[in-house]
């Protein structure tokens, strides 16, 4: 009976033979708590430090996906990982999972919201050039055309042109965080040809939350762990929780998607992000972001359509009435 369990979740979940419409259904599930990721964290980072806040997140997350494996009984899975591959986590760790959460955090503390979020979305492109070097992924007029939507799309829903964005420091620091991402997601789809999606989430967490702890030892910051209140424990539950939820999704949808068009995805966050904030807040939605939301839903639509030639429902029911 509980082996019969097991398997239905297993299956539930996709971790196993997960098929490209299924994958699909998992990014665009991890794009959605990507939107509730950014909204909860600003107020569960407000008075932590960043670095302690991404720290105990981490060590969070990498306790959840471990107790994951070991409840799905895929424990043997993490028994089998030759030297080589706990070498490849741990690298995905640290080029993922760490460096670029610390440049990340400091880069926001110096650029406008606005600036910093859009310097970031640009990961796909980054994504696109490091994945048709290394991983011969086939660019086509699809993904170009979608991708020129999607950064022009998020430039609008954004309003850059009202930022004064003279560069400095912080976007700096944002950008190599985000090419430190785009190298990241990049080598995480190469290693997941032969690795399953939880154990991959499971090391970059867990190797992640290692090195910020040397990091935190080194820098002293890490005796703030004690002063932390106990409202701020329950942020740092809650916001691990959705972080849980995204790398759970994220890897396991990544597998059998183009890291281009997975990465391109995720810029759905944004729409859903500013959707909360003006629910919560009451104010008005303008048109420049109903103009970007529909440019960014139109790239990501090409991409998928052209680039990965998945047939969305709509599609289906053109047929199915023809």
């Amino acid at each position: 009976m509980a082996s019969n369990v097991i398997k239905y979740i297993n299956n539930a979940l996709l971790l196993d033979g997960m098929k490209k419409e299924m994958a699909l259904a998992s990014v665009l599930a991890t794009a959605v708590i990507s939107g509730f990721a950014i909204f909860a964290n600003k107020f569960g980072v407000t008075g932590i430090n960043s670095s302690v806040y991404t720290f105990a997140r981490l060590i969070i997350v990498a306790a959840f996906m471990f107790a994951t494996i070991f409840f799905l009984g895929n424990f043997s899975q993490l028994k089998k990982l030759s030297r080589k591959q706990w070498l490849s986590l741990a690298a995905v760790g640290l080029v993922g999972g760490s460096i670029p959460f610390l440049l990340f955090f400091r880069g926001l503390q110096l650029v406008s919201g606005p600036a910093g979020s859009f310097i970031q979305k640009t990961m796909f492109i980054f994504v696109a050039i490091v994945a048709v070097a290394f991983l011969k992924e086939k660019l086509n007029l699809g993904m170009i055309v979608g991708g020129i939507l999607l950064l022009a799309g998020n430039f609008i829903f954004l309003q850059l042109w009202t930022q004064d964005f003279a560069w400095g420091t912080g976007h700096t620091l944002v950008l190599i965080a985000t090419l430190f991402w785009a190298v990241e997601n990049t080598y995480s789809k190469y290693l997941l040809r032969n690795m399953p999606g939880n154990v991959l989430a499971f090391g970059r967490m867990s190797f992640g939350s290692l090195f910020i702890l040397v990091y935190l030892a080194f820098t002293g910051e890490i005796a703030l762990m004690a002063s932390l209140t106990q409202d701020q424990m329950l942020w740092i539950l809650a916001t691990s929780v959705i972080l849980f939820g995204y790398v759970l999704t994220w890897y396991n949808g990544l597998k059998d998607l183009s890291v281009t068009a997975a990465t391109s995805i995720l810029l759905l966050g944004s729409p859903i992000t500013t959707a909360l904030n003006h629910f919560f807040s009451d104010a008005a939605i303008i048109p420049a972001q109903i103009l970007g939301t529909v440019m960014i839903l139109a790239g990501i639509i090409i991409m998928l359509v052209i680039a990965e030639k998945i047939t969305l429902p709509f599609q289906q029911q053109s047929r199915d009435v023809s």
